[in-house]
């Protein structure tokens, strides 16, 4: 292959599309979405962004050394008595797509030599009956996987200055095989570029040295899968392929303004070094210099009743609870969800004596509200239900269960789920001590909203419809 060829191959692969690596946090009103990796504070990915190096050359020099072959470079069996030795070269253009993989496109050049002598210094005598050369060209596209980003220790803090690295590819091989006998030297194959049997794959390992913060020492070992049987000059019968071993060193020149390539970095030594740096800085925060003199679980710096009694809840600004509102703390009232003077621990001394709903202000059955679509008593009603049964059975008054809904739906619907929230409601009561002839449920649909301003035509939050879906009293 000539020259002239590998390099215009080269140019025409050049413009690799630019891939992940870390961007530079910034602050936006922007909210987190699917699309921005969970966090919308980040510049676009651009090169300004970016924070390492991710773009390379690389270049070498070596010695190819045909091994599995009928000629062969080194001292084998009868078919290669002496060592011969071939050059080699490489160019590649290096892309680092994250910290522990790249890609590289590169372009080999080299001359293998094997058999019984040097043909470039030496003629085929009896002694040495046969002689081969192959001068080669290659191209072809190899992954880079960096083994000691994957395997380095985290708890590891000296110096990143040695990395191993494996590789692995395809390519085009292309070649012109000399043979030299008694009868002189001749060519004996010739494969062309980029034909269908020219394919060939490689692959090896490399141990990179970081001389400067744009210069890296490597020393690879590769092997050659030619897939050829004539790679060697000679046309073999028992061998389905020539292949062979180049052993080179070459330079990486990283290129860009930043400080470190993205090969380089190490992302849980980062991490661990952050870690480290908030461990050692003291962070005297003191909370609570007042401590909680009432032990109710709110520090004094923001208790707004710093003599809680022993026992009682408290809301966060540390007030004890009081449910109902009728001025007797939780821990105190007997009747907790129903008011009732101080005199008689909270609850009250009668039932009422005139008609009517019993209001939000006395919040008898306050409370009692169901989901959208259902009439299943939910758990949080079950105290205030309670409470309710030994209200209706200390009075001598009747009452009626009356359900409600929402306005979501048709009025025909509402009317019939009314009726089964408030027969629910009625069907538990009985069934815990209340006398059913003190009760009549009633369904009064959405006709009777707590919140009547959410008709069919407003949008009302959903804390109001949930309140419109409920049960309470009336007074008969």
């Amino acid at each position: 292959m000539k020259v002239t060829t590998a390099v215009l191959a080269l140019s025409l692969a050049l413009p690799f599309a630019a891939s992940a690596q870390d961007s530079i946090a910034v602050m936006s009103n922007e909210y987190p979405n699917t699309y921005s990796s969970g966090s919308a504070n980040v510049y676009p990915f651009t090169q300004d962004s970016k924070r390492f190096n991710d773009w390379a050359i690389s270049a070498g020099v070596g010695v190819p050394l045909l091994q599995t072959a009928e000629l062969t470079s080194l001292k084998f069996g009868d078919n290669s008595p002496k060592n011969t030795w071939g050059y080699s070269a490489y160019l590649s253009i290096d892309k680092a797509i994250t910290h522990a993989f790249g890609l590289k496109l590169q372009y080999d050049r080299g001359e293998t030599r094997q058999g019984w002598f040097n043909t470039k210094n030496a003629d085929a005598t009896a002694a040495a009956p046969i002689g081969g050369r192959t001068q080669y060209d290659a191209l072809s596209l190899l992954g880079d996987v960096n083994l000691s980003n994957l395997l380095r220790r985290v708890d590891n803090k000296s110096p990143y200055r040695w990395a191993l690295h494996a590789y692995a590819g395809l390519g085009s091989l292309a070649y012109r095989a000399y043979v030299e006998d008694a009868n002189g030297q001749r060519m004996t194959g010739e494969i062309k570029p980029f034909s269908l049997d020219s394919w060939f794959g490689q692959g090896g390992t490399g141990l990179k040295y970081r001389l400067t913060r744009s210069l890296d020492a490597e020393a690879r070992l590769m092997y050659v899968y030619t897939g050829d049987d004539s790679f060697d000059g000679v046309v073999e019968t028992s061998r389905k392929s020539d292949n062979f071993f180049n052993a080179t060193l070459g330079l990486t020149y990283n290129i860009g303004k930043h400080e470190s390539h993205l090969m380089w970095h190490d992302p849980l030594q980062e991490i661990y070094y952050k870690l480290d740096v908030l461990a050692d800085k003291n962070q005297d925060i003191e909370v609570c210099k007042a401590g909680d003199n009432d032990n109710d679980g709110v520090c004094d710096d923001w208790d707004r009743q710093l003599d809680t009694p022993a026992g009682a809840r408290v809301d966060g600004a540390g007030v004890a609870l009081d449910t109902d509102l009728d001025g007797v703390i939780d821990l105190y009232d007997k009747c907790v969800t129903v008011p009732g003077p101080v005199e008689n621990d909270g609850c009250p001394t009668s039932g009422p004596s005139n008609g009517g709903i019993i209001t939000d202000d006395t919040r008898t059955l306050e409370g009692i509200e169901f989901d959208l679509n259902s009439d299943r008593i939910l758990p949080s009603n079950t105290p205030i239900l309670n409470n309710a049964i030994n209200y209706i059975n200390s009075t001598q008054g009747s009452y009626r269960v009356v359900g409600g809904t929402d306005t979501r739906a048709s009025d025909a619907y509402n009317q019939n789920l009314s009726q089964r929230r408030a027969n629910t409601v009625k069907n538990y009561l009985v069934q815990n001590g209340v006398n059913s002839g003190k009760l009549e449920a009633v369904g009064r649909g959405e006709k009777d909203l707590k919140y009547p301003e959410c008709d069919p035509a407003t949008k009302c939050p959903e804390w109001k419809n949930r309140a419109n879906r409920r049960v309470y009293f009336e007074a008969k």
